[in-house]
């Protein structure tokens, strides 16, 4: 992250999730797909790539009303960094190689520090869902 540091990754994260409506929640669902090839597809980003799974499965589960125990600061912000990920001129532009997603990297690495309790929570739930499901 030499070019974005961890103050300024968490003030665009602070931007982004003050931006974020609950209509965007769909927004992000839409893009995933999208959204995660830009995590497998760039070093900088592909060590997120689980997590993002993660921050897309919570998003879907709140959107669909099957999670609601978290903030919704916290579902803000981990839907603000993933449409900040997806925007292509975004603090340092996109088509910039390997620097252009240095700042998408910085903001998820901001976002899961910023959620990560609640993150862990969600996905502690998951796990024992899926696993009554099975049952």
């Amino acid at each position: 992250m030499d070019n974005i540091s961890p103050e300024k990754a968490n003030e665009v994260l602070q931007d982004q999730a003050e931006k974020v409506e609950e209509k965007d929640l769909e927004k992000v669902l839409k893009k995933q797909e999208k959204i995660e090839d830009k995590f497998r597809n760039n070093n900088s980003m592909s060590g997120y790539f689980e997590k993002a799974k993660s921050m897309f499965s919570l998003i879907r589960d709140y959107w669909s009303g099957n999670y609601r125990q978290v903030p919704w600061k916290t579902v803000a912000a981990v839907a603000g960094a993933l449409l900040y990920v997806l925007m292509p001129l975004d603090l340092i532009p996109d088509f910039i190689p390997i620097a252009g997603f240095l700042d998408d990297a910085g903001v998820i690495a901001a976002c899961l520090t910023l959620v990560n309790d609640d993150l862990v929570e969600y996905e502690k739930w998951k796990v024992l869902q899926d696993h009554s499901e099975e049952a």
